[in-house]
């Protein structure tokens, strides 16, 4: 680890060095480039440089005990600073090795999130509007970007589907363990007689992809346009905006008709199928790799029961990693990266469980 960690080390130097080439400089194509290889690189450099210091900290304090001559109270401060730096290298190297995982190639990508009403009828609806609210709020306190792509709405003001992309600087790297089934014990809104109900809603979060990543032929499409329907503007229903788009390979068919210009819905109905096929490939690999080990957390799994929304106790709990908080209101309310944090850390566990660096 270290030999590569040297090496990473004398490349960063080099990328340095370049960064203040002005040839370099007026090639913007080439400066972004390096610039965003010398930013993911900083971290690694920056902890293993920490080791450095600390190892040598480590081996001054182990030559002065080793001394004949040395007197007991330098011994003594010597004995202080071994145990000392002892300490860090043993944190510093858990920290490398965390930071030299395999990156998740997604992580930096914008997402596309599907949430879909699951059993319990207009009450899973309902929940499927409450998760698109704590989705929405979470973008909006880290100052994302979110836009609805497609709305299936119903009368009482939920959802029986709701596609929205968010954009934002490592908006994958935080949601994409929300994919699966999510689970609401509550009383409804519907229900007179004050029983607790159980119902599930299914969110899928695929990464945005472009057409450089995946090539879509245009053959392989069918496209239909129609009117609008459901509750909004006076737009609805006049005009063939709404459009349809099937991809004949795969049978995978999406819709979109939030907005008026049929142009518009069009190129968000491909930014959602590119994103779909994009992670249709993703899962036959995840698959094979699943045959030789399951993975815990992350799965991506929408058959999968992950969390628990708990309303006549105000709990959350997330079953994968058995985490349980008592604050359900100001989860509801956009406030996730304590759950993140945890399911990013189990996932960092498991990989260097199952990796030898």
């Amino acid at each position: 680890m270290f030999e590569k960690l040297l090496l990473m080390e004398t490349h960063y130097n080099e990328i340095n060095a370049k960064l203040s080439d002005p040839e370099i400089i007026a090639d913007r194509e080439q400066y972004a480039s390096l610039m965003k290889e010398f930013k993911n690189l900083t971290p690694v450099i920056e902890v293993f440089r920490r080791y450095k210091s600390a190892k040598n900290d480590f081996e001054e304090a182990k030559s002065l005990l080793n001394e004949s001559g040395a007197d007991a109270e330098l011994k003594e401060m010597a004995q202080l600073q071994l145990e000392d730096a002892k300490e860090q290298l043993a944190e510093l190297e858990q920290e490398l090795k965390i930071l030299l995982l395999p990156k998740d190639p997604n992580d930096e990508k914008n997402v596309i999130i599907e949430i879909r009403g699951g059993a319990g009828g207009e009450e899973a609806s309902l929940f499927a509007n409450s998760l698109y609210r704590m989705y929405s709020m979470y973008a909006e306190a880290h100052r994302w970007k979110q836009e609805i792509l497609y709305a299936n709405q119903t009368e009482l003001g939920g959802f029986k589907e709701i596609s929205f992309s968010i954009e934002g600087d490592g908006a994958y790297s935080r949601l994409k363990y929300e994919s699966g089934v999510h689970r609401v014990q509550r009383v409804p809104e519907t229900e007179s007689q004050g029983r607790i109900h159980t119902s599930t809603v299914t969110v899928a979060v695929l990464p945005e992809t472009d057409e450089v990543e995946l090539e879509i032929s245009p053959t392989d499409l069918k496209i239909d346009v129609f009117r609008s329907s459901g509750a909004g503007g006076q737009h609805i229903n006049k005009t063939e905006s709404a459009v349809r788009i099937t991809h004949i390979p795969t049978g995978v068919v999406v819709e979109c008709q939030d907005e008026r210009s049929q142009h518009k819905n069009k190129d968000k109905a491909m930014k959602v199928l590119r994103a779909r096929l994009f992670e249709s490939m993703q899962q036959e690999q995840a698959d094979k790799i699943a045959s030789e080990r399951k993975m815990q957390v992350g799965t991506g799994d929408r058959s999968e029961r992950i969390r628990t929304y708990n309303f006549p106790q105000g709990r959350m709990t997330d079953h994968r990693i058995g985490l349980t908080l008592y604050r359900l209101e100001s989860i509801l309310n956009g406030d996730l990266d304590e759950i993140f944090d945890a399911l990013a850390t189990a996932d960092q566990a498991e990989r260097l469980a199952g990796q030898e660096l």
